[in-house]
């Protein structure tokens, strides 16, 4: 059929035609905004889950819906490289600009960032804000939580005088360093004892509950962890069918549930899927024959670039330590039972297994334990790498 007629959509971040079974993630976005937009407390979110399930399609729809009730927004994807505190900065001079603070307001944000140790505050109208952790007058060292309180609380107050809010999204959250994560749940905290309209929304691999609750205790009483995993089978089956049905196009009932097998039913790859069979089929019907003609496309594309991207990203040792991983099947492995795949000691391996988590490729669901942050990458390495102990 007509590629240009191809409703279906992969791609990073990039929105399906059909977002489907993630209403309730929806819901709960929506009346988060609802109550801080009365002056009522309402937690923060921080959205879970491996590549592919569409934590940034997520982050995406909620800034729309932000933007729709007529909030200020911020998005900022996180890299290992980020300085969080020039990040808030930044936010919060823009933030304030586009709120126009009145008069009446910028007394009370004034005193605010008249209190920061370790920003500036300068230039026409005192909206220059950025980050100095020499800054400040007090005598005392910079407490980024406390700057970044006084900073959400500014932004929050002027949000408030406007009738409007503010939300912040980062995506890829587990990128974050411990103090600077520390300093956003307390700079959070304080701006939630306030009521104010201000939320964090943030996205990030399965590890980012566990990381946000030694950075602060209390993080649990400031977000709710939504985590996203695979379809079920009606919602997987509804992000292929509907598509194509606006399009006057079919799916045989076989096809769907070849596809449903193939993709595990996780989002990215039905889109992948979606798209290849609809460019080999003909005549307005996706068939089974079509599927299986589109797993040897699929399968040829994802290893060539959404696999291998992140293959590439590690070095040879710790290659030979995801091999290991995948010769032990699919699924979380126990470190023990790597460690003696590769006839090793596992104290040897830990550099290797600490640079994969921080890499993002691998996390620990349970201690002692590790998988794939990437849905089928064992299968993936399997059949392009064979397996050596050395």
């Amino acid at each position: 059929m007509d590629p240009r007629e191809n409703p279906f959509s992969p791609g990073a971040g990039t929105r399906p035609p059909a977002l489907t079974g993630r209403d309730a993630e929806l819901e709960q976005f929506d009346v988060l905004l609802s109550r801080l937009a009365q002056g009522r407390s309402g937690r923060s979110m921080l959205v879970t889950g491996l590549r592919g399930v569409g934590k940034t399609v997520l982050l995406n729809t909620f800034e729309a819906m932000a933007q729709e009730r007529g909030w200020y927004t911020a998005s900022r994807e996180i890299t290992e490289a980020t300085s969080l505190p020039e990040e808030v900065a930044r936010i919060a001079q823009r933030a304030l600009r586009a709120l126009s603070v009145t008069r009446k307001v910028r007394s009370r944000v004034d005193g605010l960032l008249a209190g920061l140790t370790g920003f500036t505050v300068s230039g026409p109208e005192g909206l220059e804000i950025s980050f100095d952790p020499r800054a400040g007058s007090t005598g005392r060292p910079a407490d980024l939580g406390d700057d970044f309180g006084d900073l959400f609380c500014a932004v929050g107050e002027a949000a408030l005088a406007k009738d409007r809010g503010v939300v912040v999204l980062l995506d890829e959250a587990q990128f974050l360093d411990g103090p600077s994560l520390e300093a956003l749940l307390a700079g959070l905290h304080r701006v939630a004892q306030r009521e104010l309209p201000f939320a964090v929304v943030g996205a990030g691999l399965p590890q980012l509950p566990r990381l946000a609750g030694e950075a602060k205790s209390y993080a649990e009483r400031l977000f709710t962890f939504p985590s996203l995993g695979r379809l079920t089978d009606e919602a997987a089956a509804d992000a292929l069918r509907i598509p194509a049905e606006r399009q006057g196009v079919t799916f045989a009932g076989d096809a769907i549930a070849r596809a449903l097998e193939v993709t595990g039913r996780y989002p990215y790859f039905l889109q992948e899927y979606g798209s290849v069979a609809w460019n080999v089929a003909r005549d307005g019907r996706i068939s089974l024959d079509d599927i299986v003609t589109a797993e040897r496309i699929v399968t040829d594309q994802l290893d060539g670039g959404f696999f291998r991207i992140r293959f590439e990203r590690a070095t040879q040792n710790e290659r030979r330590y995801m091999r290991a991983m995948a010769e032990l099947g699919d699924g979380p492995q126990r470190t023990a039972d790597i460690a003696r795949t590769l006839g090793k000691p596992a104290a040897r391996l830990s550099p290797q297994r600490d640079a994969l988590i921080k890499k993002g490729l691998v996390y620990a669901p349970e201690h002692g334990a590790l998988d794939f942050t990437v849905p089928q990458f064992a299968a993936y390495l399997r059949r392009t790498l064979p397996f050596a102990r050395d």
